[in-house]
């Protein structure tokens, strides 16, 4: 069977985790990019226990530098990339607009966008240049990349761009033989929607539950896409569990 490798961002926890997992499942010779090193090892030692399907490269993806280093590192070790899984992202405080610091944006906004845009990047100079040519990218665009949720500008205007950054690099990647697509995720059960249990903020103002899904849904969908040959993409998909207030007004 031919090498098949994937990149994957957040890799160390939730919808990342999952997704990693999956992967490498699906026979992927997987890196897993995060900030925190100690964290990466024990999702690494959790989801390949003899280590010989996965590669821990800790960075913060919203340096530049650092992305070319992870890239690198990568390609010294397996030769081509094949699949980058755009995944990382952060949230701000649940405040007011007004509220939100220019830290907390900037943040926010090097993280969510401009750390895929550099991974995006540096995918597509691989991907050029490798042979056989091409290869995809996915990115997580989540819900929010359409309907935000109150109290939420700094990421709601990320995964905004982000499905800007799917449509732009899906169509400059043609040429080449890459295929980029997005998958836009609703409520899937991790440690950062534990708190719908007690209750989310409403568009009306009121406070409710909200339903979730199992992570691995969301696994299997980006398995799938993941597996199209590169004459085909998925542009768009969205995961949601089936009764979370999204569809109707709210």
């Amino acid at each position: 069977m031919a090498l098949k490798t994937a990149l994957v961002t957040g890799a160390g926890t939730g919808i990342g985790k999952a997704i990693a997992r999956q992967l490498v499942a699906d026979g992927f010779k997987t890196a897993l990019v995060g900030r925190r090193k100690e964290v990466l090892e024990q999702t690494a030692s959790e989801i390949d226990p003899e280590g010989a399907s996965t590669l821990v490269l800790a960075a913060d993806i919203s340096k530049p530098d650092a992305v070319k280093a992870i890239f690198k590192a990568f390609v010294d070790r397996w030769g081509r990339l094949d699949l980058l899984v755009n995944n990382a992202g952060l949230s701000a405080p649940g405040v007011p607009l007004e509220d939100i610091t220019a830290e907390q944006w900037l943040a926010i906004v090097d993280v969510n966008l401009n750390g895929a845009f550099y991974c995006t990047q540096e995918a597509f100079r691989i991907m050029k240049a490798q042979e056989p040519q091409g290869g995809r990218i996915i990115n997580n665009g989540s819900i929010s990349a359409t309907t935000p949720r109150p109290q939420s500008s700094p990421y709601a205007a990320t995964k905004h761009a982000i499905t800007g950054l799917t449509k732009a690099s899906a169509l400059d990647g043609r040429p080449f033989n890459i295929a980029v697509g997005q998958i836009d995720i609703g409520n899937a059960s991790t440690d950062m929607t534990s708190k719908m249990s007690q209750g989310v903020l409403q568009a009306d103002g009121s406070m409710a539950t909200e339903p979730t899904m199992d992570v691995e849904h969301v696994a299997k969908a980006v398995s799938y896409m993941a597996s199209l040959p590169l004459e085909a993409n998925v542009l768009t998909m969205t995961v949601m569990a089936t009764g979370m207030p999204y569809v109707g007004r709210g």
